[in-house]
């Protein structure tokens, strides 16, 4: 179990899945049979993570609440605050000093899915990481949308830009971050971006500059997607489907993440599923339960 205490950011207004998002969190929505946030919370505890805090808006924040609970059934123990507007990534950290309390952290975006063979493998080896910071770059067709990783001769990251209008490579980062302990002091020496926000890449740029930012290439078996518009949300839905339909598994489900972590006995993940064996998530569950698939 790791000392690192980990942060997802579920807050925003969702304006880029307008109106489907006017009355509900899109992290609410759902990646074909399981809520959105579901997929980053499994991410943390995989990372070996289980004190989280969950960031949203005061209006979202008892739907959360009511989905999650306070973490006990995920084997997990969770928080909750408030980010009453849409002012940075980096405003995270500093939403979540209290919390933090002085110990590293590991932050994930509430709408980014994460899945492959070799990812719990990547996912220890930065938590152990005990100064600076690692993010994850991934190589994507459209980088302008994102932070762009710039790396020299030797894959050794020399510059991070801001959704560039000219790449300086293809690999975008990830929303997948961990920091040490200094994040929340660095986050508030940030000055606002000209969209008013404290922006995760000049987080990231301060690691840079002091030498202690390790960007970690995703391997090539590893899928990251984001969720923020409707044909990503669609292309993530069918990739779970196809997969889950294929290998007959669930993927990112924080219960059995939990379960194979020793959280939570076989006993209890059965009492779990027990109200969900209607369907094909809570029946999953239970064979897992049973034969420790």
């Amino acid at each position: 179990m790791s000392k690192r205490k980990g942060i997802i950011l579920a807050g925003g207004s969702g304006t880029r899945l307008y109106p489907i998002t006017l009355a509900v969190s899109k992290q609410l929505m759902p990646i074909y049979d399981k809520p959105m946030i579901y997929y980053p919370l499994s991410t943390l505890i995989q990372a070996g993570i289980s004190e989280i805090m969950v960031i949203t808006t005061p209006i979202d924040m008892p739907m959360f609440r009511n989905l999650l609970g306070d973490g006990s059934r995920f084997g997990v123990k969770l928080s909750y605050a408030v980010q009453p507007k849409p002012e940075g990534l980096a405003q995270a950290l500093i939403i979540a000093e209290d919390f933090l309390a002085g110990q590293a952290s590991a932050l994930i975006l509430g709408d980014n899915l994460f899945h492959g063979a070799e990812l719990t493998r990547d996912l220890l080896a930065a938590g152990e990481k005990i100064e600076g910071a690692t993010i994850f770059a991934y190589q994507v067709n459209n980088p302008h949308r994102y932070g762009v990783v710039e790396f020299n001769g030797h894959d050794t990251a020399i510059s991070i830009e801001e959704k560039p209008e000219n790449p300086k490579s293809s690999f975008a980062v990830t929303g997948l971050y961990f920091y040490d302990e200094h994040a929340p002091t660095y986050a508030q020496s940030i000055t606002p971006s000209e969209r008013g926000e404290l922006e995760i890449t000049d987080l990231n740029k301060i690691y840079l500059g002091k030498g202690n930012l390790s960007v970690k290439r995703l391997h090539s078996g590893t899928t990251w997607l984001d969720t923020g518009t409707p044909d990503s949300m669609m292309q993530a839905a069918q990739f779970v489907q196809v997969l889950e339909r294929r290998q007959g598994i669930r993927i990112s489900c924080p219960e059995a993440a939990a379960f194979k972590q020793g959280w939570i006995s076989a006993s209890e993940l059965k009492k779990l599923a027990a109200p969900l064996e209607k369907s094909g998530y809570g029946k999953y569950l239970l064979q897992l339960a049973a034969h420790e698939i």
